[in-house]
């Protein structure tokens, strides 16, 4: 609950950012806030996951993509997440949100995300999105075609990314899904 006034507070200030094409890079400059950092001292690894949030949103702002969202009455949902750390952000400390659209499948948008501080790579995500509509999920070819935009001919999403999103992925929601791990078990 604490990210929603962040999230607020974006979504003002992105309106009166510079624009950035869809398929191009939002920059989302931030400071590790107390409510970001856990007993250790440096950003919780569950917290980037909300963080990225906020470079994804920055970026359909600033792309023009959200007006349309809002309009359609889509919300974005998040699918799968993946996530390496590599350097802490500790309190109080600046970094950037790096986000861009890694590339499209039959079904989802795949966006890579960067934590970016002094220069350096600090933690690299890359986060599989739909958009869900009155009717459930939106295709890709009616978002574009609503948002209006094409898609570059150079965005290819990387084939590790095809196999990663194939090899984690659950059953549909409308499919069974049973849990069957004994009580007490080991493997």
């Amino acid at each position: 609950m604490h990210m929603i006034f962040r999230l607020w507070l974006m979504l003002l200030k992105a309106r009166r950012r510079s624009r950035v094409d869809l398929f191009g890079v939002s920059s989302l400059p931030m400071r590790a806030l107390l409510t970001d950092i856990d007993i250790a001292g440096h950003i919780n690894n569950g917290m980037y996951f909300s963080i990225f949030d906020l470079g994804r949103f920055d970026l359909m702002v600033r792309a023009g993509a959200w007006d349309a969202m809002r309009r359609e009455r889509w919300t974005p949902v998040v699918q799968a997440e993946t996530i390496t750390f590599r350097k802490s952000v500790v309190f109080n400390q600046r970094f950037s949100v790096e986000t861009r659209i890694a590339g499209m499948d039959a079904r989802s948008i795949y966006f890579e995300q960067r934590i970016v501080a002094d220069g350096e790579i600090y933690v690299s995500a890359l986060i599989c999105t739909r958009l869900l509509g009155r009717q459930g999920p939106v295709s890709n070819e009616e978002i574009l075609k609503t948002i209006d935009v094409e898609v570059p001919a150079d965005l290819e999403l990387p084939d590790w990314a095809t196999r990663w999103r194939e090899s984690t992925a659950l059953p549909g929601s409308r499919k069974p899904a049973p849990h069957s791990w004994a009580p007490g078990l080991r493997r």
